[in-house]
């Protein structure tokens, strides 16, 4: 809701506070005060277009600052927070529009925002009803929200399970179409992933194997230097030479051994070396083992030789196409088989996603069926609520008619085409809201629609509208609009004007209201009275003197003085002022 708004150098309004508060606030004065400069004021703030001239004579810029409560509207702070605006700590928001250079700027939570940003939250939550603005309900699907708002909160959890069947389906829709537009791609894929693992399934190799070949055909390929060196070494440490005597390793160290073992009783360093000769002598004899062995193994095998190259060449086709090693040529295959698996398994999913959505159309045709038959019920309902309104508005003629037709296929909301259609006097034709009626008639037409869906059967309110926070709720506990009425007692008076007071206090329970109004009947009955007054100054116009607006609340005898200057011109009027005095009394009652 709105908290209160501050205009400055706006039109005749050079600075002015408009507090607003819960329930109905009237807004009266004199013709030419600048009644309709609050409403100016109003309009920026919600994202509407900016007219330079606006600006105050002899002012640099306009401004308008407003402060709007946004908790019980977790979209609209969602906007403000996407916006980079902050909340205050009260759940508040502050909203500035100025107007400077030709150019207006506009704020949203102390970041500036496009204009644009503006008039999204306030489609959340504010509603102006005048000659110049459009109609809250303007379009089809407007109404169909309306209607669907009037029919109650067991028709909107069916709608809601609707919605979701519908966001579910659609969601197959897309899975399905993109399988199907991949059908060939996959169709590909499957059969590279076949070749390449029935070609590696055919080689069959093993980890670390293609390491494993490089090592044996180097040792093939030279065995005849291999079996020289490997000669000469056990030549060197077990050998004889060319007298037959043992010259090697082996026995050379053992004689140094036993040279040492002759002294060792003697000096224990000796000793300890000679164990030391011992060890290297076991070593070398190991050393010939294994060299000899080696001699014993190393032959040369043209065969071998050639199974190894042709195996090479084998493992080598494998890791041009799939890996550098055959390693990676493993890896790749088991990723490939675990792929295959999942585009196998594409077929079954698709089934399955067909099934599916055929289970989401039958729910869906059983969900529609219900929608339809409460918005039937509920439109019958709500033209007949919205006519006896319109009697009691002066508009006795006048008849709301609500049409439900059955569309062919199913939509995001149903399959009903909802239209409000208006006949404004008997034996004129139905024309869609918004044509045939004047700004005044309009305007009394769409306080008559509100009033309707606020006091719908269908919800059940608590006895007194109050979250226990001052906050005005529906029966769910969300936040009503706010809306603000111009003209909407344009052409009326007497009994129908009391009518029109009495219609917008019933809506003040549930909703915030302001009104810009010239009838005493409609402002006795606000929670809150502003009275726009004007003065002349001397500042700023070519002939010295400007006219000045200020607005300020009234209560008490105040009141009384501004209902009797609005019933008879004369405020200082003891009969006005009685007659005035009766007025508030009655709204009081009438309630």
């Amino acid at each position: 809701m709105l908290e209160e708004i501050a205009i400055e150098n706006l039109g005749v309004i050079r600075a002015a506070r408009v507090p607003l508060s819960e329930g109905l606030t009237v807004v009266t004065g004199e013709t030419g005060a600048g009644k309709t400069m609050v409403l100016t004021g109003l309009n920026l703030l919600m994202g509407g277009k900016a007219d330079p001239r606006s600006v105050r004579p002899g002012a640099d810029r306009a401004a308008v600052e407003g402060r709007i409560r946004v908790s019980g509207h977790p979209t609209v702070a969602e906007r403000v927070q996407e916006a980079g605006g902050e909340l205050e700590d009260d759940g508040t928001v502050l909203v500035l529009r100025t107007i400077a250079d030709g150019r207006s700027r506009a704020h949203l939570g102390g970041r500036a925002v496009p204009q644009g940003v503006l008039a999204e939250i306030a489609d959340d939550l504010v509603t102006v009803h005048g000659q110049a603005e459009q109609l809250r309900l303007r379009t089809s699907a407007k109404q169909r929200d309306a209607l669907d708002d009037f029919a109650g909160p067991r028709h909107q959890r069916v709608l809601a399970g609707y919605r979701t069947a519908w966001s579910e389906r659609a969601g197959l829709l897309g899975q399905i179409a993109e399988s199907e537009a991949r059908a060939a791609e996959r169709a590909r894929e499957v059969e590279l992933l076949r070749i390449g693992l029935e070609e590696i399934e055919r080689v069959d190799p093993s980890p670390g194997e293609d390491a494993e070949l490089a090592t044996l055909i180097e040792r093939l390929s030279n065995a005849e230097g291999l079996r020289v060196a490997a000669g000469e070494a056990h030549q060197a440490m077990a050998g004889e030479d060319e007298t037959g005597s043992q010259q090697n390793a082996i026995a050379l160290v053992e004689r140094a051994r036993k040279a040492l073992e002759g002294g060792a009783s003697s000096d224990p360093a000796l000793a300890e070396l000679a164990t030391r000769f011992a060890d290297v002598g076991y070593l070398i004899n190991d050393l010939a083992t294994d060299v000899a062995a080696y001699l014993d193994d190393l032959e040369a095998d043209p065969g071998a030789l050639e199974a190894a190259h042709a195996r090479r060449a084998d493992l080598a086709g494998l890791t041009r196409s799939y890996g550098e090693t055959i390693d990676d040529v493993l890896r790749w295959a088991s990723d490939a088989g675990l792929r295959l698996l999942d585009l196998d398994d594409g077929g079954e999913r698709l089934g399955a996603m067909r099934a599916r959505v055929a289970e989401l159309d039958d729910e869906l045709e059983r969900l529609a069926d219900l929608l339809t038959q409460a918005r039937t019920t509920g439109a019958t309902e709500l033209a007949g609520s919205v006519t006896t309104e319109l009697h009691g508005l002066a508009m006795g003629g006048a008849h709301l008619e609500v049409t439900v037709e059955r569309a062919e296929e199913l939509g995001p909301y149903g399959a009903d085409q909802v239209t409000m259609l208006l006949v404004p006097h008997p034996g004129a034709p139905p024309r869609p809201l918004g044509k045939g009626a004047s700004g005044g008639e309009l305007s009394r037409v769409m306080l008559a629609l509100e009033v309707a869906l606020a006091t719908s059967p269908h919800k059940t309110a608590s006895s007194d509208g109050d979250n226990g926070d001052g906050e005005r709720q529906d029966a769910d506990g969300v936040l009503r609009r706010t809306f603000v009425f111009d003209e909407v007692d344009a052409g009326v008076g007497g009994r129908a004007a009391v009518e029109v007071g009495r219609r917008l206090a019933r809506l003040g329970r549930t909703t915030q209201v302001v009104i810009v109004t010239h009838l005493a009947q409609v402002a006795a009955f606000g929670d809150a009275h502003l009275v726009v007054t004007k003065s002349t100054d001397g500042d700023g116009a070519e002939d010295g003197m400007i006219t000045v607006t200020g607005v300020r609340e009234v209560t008490g005898e105040d009141r009384v003085v501004e209902l009797a200057r609005m019933l008879s011109g004369q405020e200082d009027s003891e009969t006005a002022r009685q007659h005035a005095t009766e007025l508030l009394e009655s709204s009081v009652v009438g309630r």
